[in-house]
């Protein structure tokens, strides 16, 4: 198979290999402790999947308006994501 026309760097691999860390993750908490929808900082119900689902694509429009509108090192809003997805998660 010819992957020449993606530049797949060991960052790249990183990031793939955490989304399927994170995803393996939820799937076994889901069978070993079911859990019931619960209200956090979002102000609706969600579940563990619903909040990773949240917080990744929060993070993405972190990050994309982070370069759009800022000169300043990207992770900065890497950091800015972090913070994001502990909310999402922790805060009740």
């Amino acid at each position: 198979m010819n992957l020449d026309w993606m530049a797949w760097t060991w960052e790249t691999a990183a990031f793939f290999a955490a989304i399927l860390a994170l995803l393996l993750l939820m799937t076994a908490l889901a069978v070993w402790r079911p859990e019931t929808p619960r209200t956090g900082v979002l102000g609706i119900p969600t579940t563990r999947g619903d909040r990773l689902f949240l917080t990744l694509l929060g993070a993405a429009f972190i990050h994309l308006a982070w370069i759009g509108l800022t000169g300043l090192d990207a992770w900065y809003g890497s950091a800015l994501s972090v913070l994001y997805g502990i909310a999402v998660f922790l805060l009740v």
